[in-house]
């Protein structure tokens, strides 16, 4: 049987032109700052020598990539190393959320994309039964499928101020890994970074 194929007895709703226009403005807007952040990623990583506002920076433009990485929890952990870890992991948690909805604005836009792939009709099963938790697992555990889980949130219209609680939640953990991490690494060989 044809995936692409509506169901019999079920047409699919029309979309209007103006909601297609600005789907595929969004994808294009996501995907052109993918590729600006990754190529000068090594600009990025100098906002964090402003504090705390860098860190929050650098965290949102490090999560603003669709697949591509930005070495976001590399700086979390070296800024825990000079700052204390515990605003830090909030500062890139916080940081981090907000730059994941580039994710969801992805499956929100490109809704139509994404649900004719295999592995989103399993996800979006997945979503629709545990996804809360899903999303706040997904955000503590550095992984590119994070992005998979923001686009198919975005895809079901998960109300956004949701998503944003649990990536939130998720990535301040994660970051606040990576902050004490770096912290106990550094108080272990101080002179590494002086």
């Amino acid at each position: 049987m044809n995936s692409e194929a509506p169901v019999e007895g079920k047409a699919k709703p029309k979309t209007s032109w103006k909601i297609q226009v600005a789907r595929i403005c969004a994808i294009i807007f996501v995907l052109a700052l993918t590729v600006f952040l990754y190529l000068n990623r090594s600009k990025v990583q100098q906002l964090g020598a402003f504090g705390y506002p860098g860190i929050f920076l650098v965290s949102i433009l490090a999560n603003a990539t669709i697949i591509l990485p930005v070495p976001g929890i590399l700086i979390t952990s070296a800024m825990g190393a000079i700052f204390n870890p515990f605003w830090v992991a909030v500062a890139a948690g916080t940081g981090a959320a907000l730059g994941e909805l580039t994710g969801y604005l992805a499956g929100f836009s490109g809704q139509g994309i994404i649900e004719n792939r295999k592995w989103y009709v399993r996800f979006e099963r997945w979503m629709k039964k545990y996804g809360d938790i899903t999303i706040f697992v997904l955000a503590i555990i550095p992984n590119p499928l994070f992005d998979v889980a923001g686009m198919t949130a975005g895809a079901l219209k998960l109300p956004v101020w949701r998503y944003l609680i649990w990536v939130t939640l998720g990535k301040i953990i994660k970051m606040m890994i990576f902050a004490y991490f770096g912290a106990y690494i550094s108080s272990l060989v101080p002179w590494a970074i002086s």
